[in-house]
């Protein structure tokens, strides 16, 4: 895997289920570069489009750090990426839902999620392809605490 380059205009989309570790991979791999943005701070899509809009109007790279579980929902960030000429990549976090609801509940507050919505989430959840428009897709898993990193060979 390359390593971020704030000079290359790009969006970075995260999927998969809650409590995979999206965003302590974001804080460990982007927080130097790239902006972050997650529905889990701004609450509304209008927020998170005035976000992608100032990102896109600066070239500054970003990251959507959300579920992202269905093609669909990523079409409508691969579609602005292409629009404005941004690089797209994807990182799909392993997600097994025993591993998921153990680690949520771990969590406190608002970042604990009902075991409902992860099962719901994982429910819907559609393997990323290149053929949605991914310039590069990576596999993220985590083993003994530390994220594993692979090139995307459309398996799990």
């Amino acid at each position: 895997m390359g390593t971020p380059n704030p000079e290359i205009m790009e969006i970075v989309i995260f999927c998969g289920i809650q409590a995979t570790g999206k965003s302590t991979f974001f804080k460990e791999h982007f927080f130097k570069t790239h902006i972050r943005i997650s529905l889990d701070q701004l609450n509304t899509r209008n927020k998170e489009q005035q976000f992608i809009d100032t990102c896109i109007a600066t070239q500054h790279p970003f990251v959507i750090d959300n579920t992202n579980p269905t093609k669909e929902e990523r079409k409508r960030f691969i579609d602005i990426a292409r629009a404005n000429k941004f690089r797209v990549t994807g990182y799909f976090f392993q997600s097994k839902i025993a591993d998921a609801l153990e680690r949520n509940r771990h969590r406190t507050g608002k970042e604990c999620i009902p075991d409902i919505g992860i099962k719901g989430c994982f429910n819907r959840l559609e393997l990323p392809s290149y053929n949605e428009g991914f310039d590069a897709l990576y596999y993220v898993e985590i083993k003994d605490k530390a994220f594993i990193i692979k090139e995307w060979k459309n398996e799990i």
